[in-house]
Parts: structure tokens; C-alpha cells; sequence
């Protein structure tokens, strides 16, 4: 648990676990943009295509990893003063995890094919995208415990090593990737291969803090109880939520997107989709790095150093969103340059015009991710689900779907700005009203 006394050392806590949390986050993110760019070069537009029509998948895997992460770590960082609670949500997330991985190994044995298909896959794309989810599930495993014993570590005084275990793992990923698809030429089967060992190369990197002597996390034998398995779900959902939007938006952009420019427009939009992959890592990276300190003020019912904690979280968010987007506009063509081996100049063109559209997202998409991990941090869970399924599902979606029409890939590239500034509005509406109940519950707890 990050300890501060006053605002100074509270600055502090907040920038070395935000810093090294933005850093692992980006490694872990690193997973799949290593990919990208790898089998941009060895495979050209058909294995881009297929790598982001198999992408939900990974996102599926990784938000349920973030979510017994998350929501367990967030527990236990409530229940530090009374050890054997804490652990108790240890185990809890531990057994949880063991549970989704064998629903996603069912998946791998019995519907890999129409799984693909239904995510998109063609003739042209089929089988590498059908190797790439097999592979993705078989390793599952492995995603999720990464994702919990990250999560876990970091909110128990280990933020440096659960940093350097995401980007032991990523940098492996990097240089397992250009070793299996060119020198071996394994192919999409390297690609994934790659991306599967680095969840195991990361967890044996932070497996020592459990024979340290700041490591107060310790398996116990206690039967999950419903009530807090519950718990620890509803608090750690807005973390899969935002991953399995992702999932859903990539999965109806992909659909809306063929039917408007083939497998030349999803490809294009495979690049915008991973350069999305980096930004969302930096903000998701700023509120799991925040969180320790949420929850720390929460349960120490000290409100004044929360709000300090979120004003910091905010400006950091605004800070970065608007450099990104600064970047990306105007290094739009070269950005695309990178993935675009063939010099396709129809791709080129979609991507760029996208790039400069989409990220306009970043401004707001920060602070919706923030503001739902604060919620979260101090056990308001409702608030933080519905700006979730909001910015995932039931504004996106019918706005794709509509603009798409009217404005065809213009309308593509708008609604997801356009989403995320509604989500945001009405996160701010939210959030100006609990803090106007708390007041009026603090004046009545005095007269």
C-alpha cells in the first residue's frame, strides 16, 4: 500500500506508481503491436486482416485477466489492516481465474472455426486467423494469471517488479516475434507463439516477490464464498468492459468496414485499432497506477488527498491525450508508413484520414477510463459499469451503425470520438451529483 503523510509525498507516490504502471501497461500492449508490425512485414495486408479480426479474442482473454485482477486487487488494498481477508480475495481471484480458463479452453476445443467466423474471417483470411484464436485460447491460461498476480503485486508493494515483469515479457515478445516469423518462418502460428510465451517469461520475472519479505501475499485454504467472488466480479467488470467494447467495436468496425472497403478498409482500420491499442495502454496504465492510492484514501476516509489524487489523475490524462493526438496528426502518414509493407496507396489513404478523426477520442476517452477505476477504487461499482457499457456498447454501436450510413467511412471514423464525449459529459453529470449527496449526507452528519 503506497504510504503518504501529505500532499508532497502523496505527488510522489502518485508519479512512481503512475509512471511505472504506464510502463508495464505499454509493454503489455506491446504484445500485440509487435505482431502487428512483424506480420505487416512477413505477411502482408491478408495477415494484417486476419491478425485484427482475431484481436477480440485477445481482448476477451486480457479484460477477463483485468477483471479478476482489478476487482480482487481493489479488495484486497480495502481489507490491508486484516491479512487473512486480504488474502482471502487472493485465492478468491486465483480459483475465479482457474474457472474462465477452462471455459476458454472448451472454446479452443470445440469452436475455434465458427468462432472465426463469425468474428469475420473469409476465405482469404480464415486460416491465420483460425491458428491465431486457437493459439490465443491455449494460452489463456497464462494471460489471466499474469493479469492477477500483476495487479495483486502492485498493490502490495511491488510496483517496480510488476513493471519489470510486463516489459520482460513484452521485449520478449518483440524478439521472439522477429525470430519466428522471419529467420523460422513459422509464420501466424510465430506470431502467436510469441504472444503466448510472454505471459509465462513475465510471471516467472515476478514469481520472486512471493519469497520476498515485503510480500504479504500468501494463498490460503478458504472456500470462495459467493457473496465476495460477486463482489470482486462487479468491482473488477468495468476493467473486462472496456476490453470487451474494444472487442465489440473492432468486431462491428471490422463488419462495417468490409461492406464499405473490403479487406483493404480493415486493414487500415487493423492500424488505427493497434495505434488505439498503445493510447488506451498509457490512459489504462495512469488509473491502475492510480488505484492503490484511490483505495488507500478511500479506506483511510481521507477525502481531501482522494481528490487531490483524481485532480493529478486528470491533468495527466489531458496532458498526454493532447500530445498524442498533436503527434499523431501530424505524423499521420508516417505512422501508417509502418504497417503498410506493400505500399497499398488505397490503404494508406484510409488509414491517414482515420488516424486524424478517431484519436480526437483521446481528449475525452482518458478521463472516462480514470473516472470508472475511481469509482471502483472506493467501492462504487454501479456508476463505473454504466459508463463502461455505455462507451462499450449502447452508444458506439448504434452510432457506428448510423453514421456508417449517412457518411459512410467518415461516419466510421466519427462515432467513436463522438461516443466518447457523450460518455464523458455524462461521467462529469455523475460525478458532479455524488459529490453534491456526500456534502449534503456530511452537513446532515453534523446537526
Amino acid at each position: 500500500m503506497p504510504f503518504y503523510s501529505d500532499n508532497g509525498s502523496l505527488t510522489r507516490s502518485f508519479m512512481k506508481y503512475v509512471s511505472l504502471s504506464v510502463l508495464g501497461t505499454l509493454g503489455v500492449s506491446g504484445y500485440i503491436l509487435a505482431d502487428t508490425f512483424f506480420v505487416s512485414k512477413g505477411l502482408g495486408s491478408a495477415g494484417l486482416a486476419a491478425l485484427n479480426i482475431a484481436i477480440p479474442v485477445y481482448n476477451f482473454i486480457h479484460g477477463t485477466g483485468l477483471m479478476l485482477g482489478m476487482g480482487g486487487a481493489t479488495l484486497f488494498s480495502l481489507a490491508a489492516e486484516k491479512r487473512e481477508n486480504a488474502n482471502r480475495f487472493f485465492t478468491g481471484a486465483l480459483c475465479l481465474g482457474a474457472a474462465f480458463s477452462a471455459v476458454f479452453l472448451l472454446i479452443c476445443a470445440f469452436a475455434v472455426r465458427p468462432l472465426s467466423l463469425l468474428l469475420g474471417a473469409n476465405g482469404e483470411t480464415l486460416q491465420m486467423t483460425s491458428t491465431y484464436i486457437r493459439w490465443l485460447l491455449i494460452f489463456s491460461p497464462a494471460f489471466i494469471a499474469n493479469d492477477i498476480m500483476l495487479c495483486f503485486v502492485r498493490n502490495d508493494n511491488g510496483p517496480q517488479l510488476s513493471m519489470a515483469a510486463m516489459l520482460t515479457g513484452s521485449f520478449s515478445n518483440i524478439l521472439l516475434d522477429y525470430i519466428f516469423i522471419f529467420p523460422l518462418k513459422m509464420g501466424i502460428f510465430g506470431a502467436v507463439f510469441a504472444t503466448g510465451l510472454s505471459p509465462v517469461i513475465s510471471l516467472a520475472v515476478i514469481s520472486p516477490h512471493f519469497f520476498g519479505k515485503k510480500s504479504t501475499l500468501r494463498p490460503v485454504a478458504a472456500r470462495p464464498k459467493l457473496r465476495e467472488s460477486l463482489r470482486l466480479l462487479s468491482l473488477g467488470a468495468p476493467s473486462l468492459i472496456s476490453q470487451v467494447s474494444s472487442a465489440v467495436v473492432l468486431i462491428v468496425f471490422n463488419i462495417v468496414i468490409l461492406r464499405l472497403c473490403g479487406n483493404t478498409g480493415v486493414a487500415a482500420y487493423g492500424v488505427i485499432a493497434n495505434i488505439s491499442l498503445i493510447v488506451t495502454a498509457v490512459f489504462t496504465g495512469v488509473s491502475q497506477g492510480a488505484q492503490p492510492i484511490f483505495s488507500a484514501c478511500h479506506a483511510r476516509r481521507d477525502n481531501a488527498s482522494l481528490k487531490a489524487a483524481s485532480r493529478l489523475s486528470m491533468l495527466t490524462v489531458l496532458v498526454i491525450s493532447a500530445a498524442v493526438y498533436i503527434v499523431l496528426f501530424v505524423f499521420a502518414g508516417k505512422v501508417t508508413a509502418a504497417f503498410n509493407s506493400e505500399n497499398n496507396a488505397s490503404l494508406a489513404q484510409i488509414a491517414v484520414f482515420g488516424i486524424r478523426i478517431y484519436f480526437l477520442s483521446n481528449l475525452f476517452a482518458g478521463y472516462n477510463i480514470v473516472l470508472a477505476v475511481r469509482f471502483t477504487s472506493c467501492d462504487i461499482a454501479a456508476p463505473a459499469q454504466a459508463l463502461s457499457l455505455l462507451r462499450g456498447f449502447f452508444v458506439i454501436i448504434p452510432l457506428a451503425l448510423i453514421f456508417s450510413h449517412f457518411w459512410g467511412m467518415t461516419g466510421v471514423w466519427l462515432s467513436y470520438p463522438v461516443t466518447e464525449a457523450a460518455v464523458a459529459a455524462a461521467g462529469a453529470a455523475v460525478s458532479a451529483f455524488l459529490r453534491r449527496r456526500s456534502r449534503v449526507q456530511n452537513q446532515r452528519g453534523f446537526q
